[in-house]
């Protein structure tokens, strides 16, 4: 069997992820204790006690669902240790997990990493001032020529049913028009801080640029697919597409396409909720699909 394994991005948290894995897993417990230590706060609180607002708040929110999905594949490692992979994926900052997990990066530069992807993207929503739209059973070919249309982008090709929009609040107000004329049934403004996977971001990429300058990347042990291209990352290049991808398009759609051409059978999305599992299933029925983010999901499967 050909498996790949995939990690969520912002969007999946919610309190009280990883604390079962935690509290029955040393090893798991571990990675939550030294986040906290390279931090100098305690991010396993927020995540275990929430409250939800806080922990919905980009640092937080990347910083958690990372340290949660690390946690699940720890657990995924000890209690399967017979199971193997072949490709790893991630959505957004899950791609960063992706990375860590193939020993690119270590964990300490990923929490770092985060810690200032988090700050840089925070900051650009600020001077850049935007809105999401996610537009349900639209064709994404359609959508682009709307973005185009509208002045705005697309920031995330979901899945064949759903499409994300990013851009000026104006451009974003213009899209709900043309989405609408195009026969959205849906079109949903998301409450994110701004315009996130758009050149609006462009700051916090210029910001990333020189900081991941100072980090040391090793060479991947297991293929990693990029965001940006929808392709495996190649040996030098890893760097530039994880800048590009703070601006660029995520490519999930492609992603698992490329997955189910490769010859994967089984999809494992590692992380909290099940969000990557449910875009997964809508792409490609033919894959099998599970997740791990909780003790109980090891346990009855």
């Amino acid at each position: 069997m050909k498996r790949a394994i995939v990690f969520p991005g912002q969007g999946s948290q919610v309190v009280g992820m990883g604390k079962d894995l935690a509290e029955a897993i040393p090893e798991c417990k571990a990675l939550f204790d030294r986040a906290n230590e390279i931090l100098g706060y305690d991010l396993t609180a927020i995540c275990f006690e929430g409250p939800q607002e806080e922990l919905n708040k980009s640092n937080n929110a990347q910083l958690g669902i990372f340290v949660a999905s690390a946690a699940a594949f720890k657990a995924l490692q000890l209690k399967q240790a017979e199971l193997d992979f072949d490709i790893l994926a991630g959505h957004s900052l899950g791609e960063w997990t992706a990375l860590y997990v193939a020993g690119v990066v270590s964990f300490e530069d990923t929490i770092k990493i985060l810690k200032a992807r988090g700050e840089y993207m925070q900051a650009a929503c600020e001077e850049n001032p935007g809105a999401m739209l996610a537009v349900m059973n639209v064709d994404g070919d359609a959508l682009v020529k709307v973005a185009e249309e509208a002045g705005c982008h697309v920031a995330n090709f979901n899945s064949l049913a759903q499409t994300v929009l990013s851009g000026t609040t104006e451009s974003i107000e213009q899209a709900e028009i043309l989405c609408k004329e195009a026969g959205a049934k849906r079109a949903i403004r998301l409450p994110v801080a701004g315009a996130f996977h758009s050149p609006l971001m462009q700051p916090a990429a210029d910001k990333m640029d020189a900081f991941l300058a100072k980090i040391n990347f090793e060479d991947e042990k297991v293929p990693v697919l990029s965001n940006v291209t929808a392709r495996f990352h190649e040996n030098g290049t890893v760097k530039r597409d994880m800048i590009n991808q703070i601006t660029s398009s995520v490519q999930w759609v492609s992603i698992v396409q490329k997955l189910a051409a490769d010859g994967v059978d089984e999809i494992v999305e590692c992380g909290p909720g099940k969000v990557l599992a449910g875009l997964i299933k809508r792409i490609d029925k033919t894959v099998a699909v599970r997740n791990i983010g909780q003790l109980t999901d090891m346990e009855n499967q």
